[in-house]
């Protein structure tokens, strides 16, 4: 299988490139050597490498700084998305996508679906789902992964930030009334992997799935958990006070959805796909350090 793997850098970009290798033929690539905005640049790479797959790992994850740079965020997450659809048509390559909860205002009192309409209230929301219906539009083949709250050992993600304050602060403020899934950024990783690898992976098996961690949790509780582990394995030596806050008590210049719950039973039903619990999915990532 010769595959194209895009934002190689990034948190789900970086495991992708570990689990994707046994696969086949990967060239991976980050903006050092591809930069998205270049629209001539991205067609003529994607022509001249072939791909049988392309994985684009890459987006402009800001969520508040797209607020003040829409214009960037666009380029990223919805320009680029649908030239690499465009390509992958002409091809007859297979896009695998990812996408995020930010595409609903997060009103809904249960989990969303895949056929729940989507209605971002930011900027960041609002490409990413400009990038989704240019996929569509393109007419390629596509699985397109909407997936939420994701974190790993590197990068900039709500883990880091928590094992990082938590080492420097005696209390922390963390908002209590936002409530989704925490997901690993090895496990979308693992998915990806595992769907790629099903002998058999029919036109109907293609399109639009929600993937997240099991359970649900809030951020309040997603930052206990945390501390409570990392203190239990001897990576934190104190535990800070945890002081729950509203959103209303943490103003942030993009609008987050209250409810970033996603119901995963569609790829769990149909692609016979198992998710973790969050809470193990984390005590694996801190037990492993990084290692696999």
């Amino acid at each position: 299988m010769n595959m194209l793997l895009l934002g190689k850098n990034g948190q789900v970009g970086y495991e992708l490139k570990q689990t994707l290798a046994p696969l086949g033929a990967l060239t991976a690539l980050g903006h050092e050597e591809l930069d998205l905005e270049n629209k001539q640049a991205l067609r003529k790479t994607i022509r001249e490498l072939k791909p049988a797959v392309i994985i684009n790992a890459a987006a402009y994850t800001a969520v508040d700084r797209a607020e003040t740079e829409p214009e960037l965020a666009i380029a990223v997450n919805s320009t680029a998305p649908g030239i690499i659809a465009e390509e992958a048509a002409r091809i007859n390559a297979l896009l695998v996508h990812y996408s995020t909860d930010y595409v609903f205002d997060g009103s809904k009192a249960g989990p969303y679906s895949e056929k729940d309409q989507p209605n971002p209230i930011s900027i960041y929301g609002k490409t990413k789902l400009a990038g989704e219906q240019a996929i569509i539009r393109a007419g390629c083949r596509y699985l397109i992964l909407r997936t939420c709250w994701v974190y790993s050992l590197r990068g900039n993600n709500f883990l880091l930030t928590m094992l990082r304050l938590a080492a420097e602060r005696d209390e922390l403020g963390i908002v209590k009334d936002q409530v989704g899934a925490p997901t690993g950024s090895r496990l979308i990783a693992q998915v990806t992997t595992q769907l790629l690898s099903k002998p058999g992976l029919s036109s109907s098996d293609l399109g639009l799935y929600h993937l997240a961690a099991a359970g649900e949790t809030t951020w309040y509780g997603f930052a206990r958990e945390i501390i409570d582990q990392a203190f239990n394995l001897g990576l934190l030596k104190k535990k800070p006070a945890l002081k729950a806050l509203t959103t209303a008590e943490y103003p942030t210049p993009a609008a987050r959805p209250a409810n970033s719950r996603l119901s995963c039973s569609r790829l769990e039903k149909q692609l016979q796909i198992n998710l973790p619990h969050w809470q193990d999915q984390l005590s694996a990532m801190l037990q492993g350090n990084g290692k696999r």
